[in-house]
């Protein structure tokens, strides 16, 4: 077991990681994107070359797909973030009308928000007392407790962006040996993008418990799985046309 410290507990280094803030994470875009670019590139190819077409149609088919593909993804990413912030909006505005309208049943639910936690007694009314005197603090902490509202969003226009770049240049990656037209092309494409899978896939043990390893096999094997489906249809349908 990992038993590492990720960041120092000095009262200075506390108190400058405190004032900075949290910050919107965007490695699940970066990861959605590759994942998903490598995988549609490589099934492409691969069932372009079971069906034993040209390399130039490898190419060209590859490349709009990078193209659409990636901004169809882009695109939905953007809009999905965009819900999500619109939502947070939402549940915000309400929450600062009912304690417009409602200050002592708004009062009661951080009661018991807190009375769940453990406090009772002077501590609670404490609690309650402290976070009701200040409108913004009291607002967070309704999101934060009573709706499981995330305390910093994400912009839907960096999402998109890494969503896309990300796409595209892992994508890429099943093409090069193509482009460069090197020897036995489809095995070095095979063990470039066997390795982009692994790469990826192990980026997500930064946010998952999951080991590196395990995470970064597991994606492999997914997207090894879907580029043999494709490669197989592909030489299935070349076989009966």
């Amino acid at each position: 077991m990992d038993r590492h410290l990720e960041h120092g507990h000095h009262p200075r280094e506390i108190a400058r990681r405190l004032k900075r803030g949290p910050r919107a994470s965007y490695l699940r875009d970066w990861v959605y994107g590759g994942i998903d670019g490598t995988v549609t590139t490589f099934a492409i190819m691969a069932g372009v070359v079971g069906a034993g077409l040209e390399t130039r149609v490898v190419l060209i088919l590859g490349a709009c797909n990078l193209l659409a593909d990636g901004l169809s993804m882009a695109a939905a990413n953007y809009s999905s973030t965009k819900t999500e912030i619109d939502e947070y909006e939402h549940v915000r505005r309400m929450e600062e009308r009912h304690v417009e309208l409602a200050p002592e049943g708004e009062r009661e639910e951080v009661r018991q928000i807190f009375q769940s936690k453990g406090f009772e007694g002077k501590a609670l009314d404490s609690a309650v007392d402290v976070i009701t005197e200040q409108h913004e603090r009291w607002i967070d902490t309704m999101m934060t407790e009573e709706h499981g509202m995330p305390p910093v969003t994400r912009s839907p226009s960096r999402s998109a962006l890494f969503t896309f770049l990300a796409f595209v240049l892992c994508g890429s990656v099943p093409l090069l040996a193509y482009l460069f037209r090197l020897n036995d092309p489809l095995a070095v494409a095979t063990v470039m993008t066997g390795a982009t899978f692994f790469a990826i896939g192990s980026l997500r043990s930064h946010w998952s418990p999951t080991p590196w390893w395990r995470a970064g096999l597991e994606t492999f094997v997914i997207g090894m799985i879907a580029a043999l489906v494709a490669y197989l249809v592909g030489d299935f349908l070349q076989s009966i046309v």
